[in-house]
């Protein structure tokens, strides 16, 4: 009996440490996260508070006819769908970022890609939220000429997006 106590000893020190491993790799995880996303909000809130303040509807050409810099007023979601409707806006990003952040928690992939590309999403739309809450409409300002006026915080939700379908695909293809 006294092996078979020292053995199950054993056995939940080896646990609790496989636990605390995990805990702090899931804590340096959790920090990529928040990181990526506090970095994509900052520079995204500097340019945006910069161009708002001294480039406001003015359009200034990067590149002539390809890559302008024009400042717009969004009051709508992507393309300007559901103009004017604010309060439903506000209301669906609080609740996107909340699943949102239920999902990152209760994944059990942590490898740095997936961190990343999370940080990208949660970023960008938190910092279009805050817009939307604070300004009643979400500054725009990369103007390719063929598409939608978009900003920083687009950029990075679409990259984290198509990072995250990548990689799925990747990872069903070796399954």
């Amino acid at each position: 009996m006294p092996g078979r106590d020292r053995e199950r000893k054993q056995s939940l020190i080896e646990q609790n440490e496989a636990s605390s491993f995990c805990s702090i790799s899931k804590a340096k995880n959790n920090r990529t996260v928040f990181f990526t996303a506090a970095i994509v909000f900052v520079v995204d809130f500097v340019v945006k508070t910069y161009l708002r303040e001294y480039f406001a509807f003015t359009s200034t050409p990067v590149i002539k006819n390809i890559f302008h810099i024009t400042v717009v007023f969004n009051k709508g979601a992507a393309f300007s769908l559901l103009s004017g409707k604010t309060n439903f806006l506000i209301y669906t990003g609080v609740i996107f970022i909340l699943l949102f952040l239920l999902f990152l928690k209760s994944e059990k992939r942590r490898d740095a890609l997936f961190m990343v590309s999370c940080g990208l999403i949660l970023g960008g739309a938190i910092s279009n939220l805050c817009d939307r809450i604070t300004l009643g409409y979400v500054v725009d300002y990369f103007d390719f000429r063929v598409w939608p006026v978009f900003n920083i915080s687009d950029s990075c939700i679409t990259t984290g997006t198509g990072l995250l379908l990548i990689d799925s695909f990747k990872k069903t293809k070796n399954n």
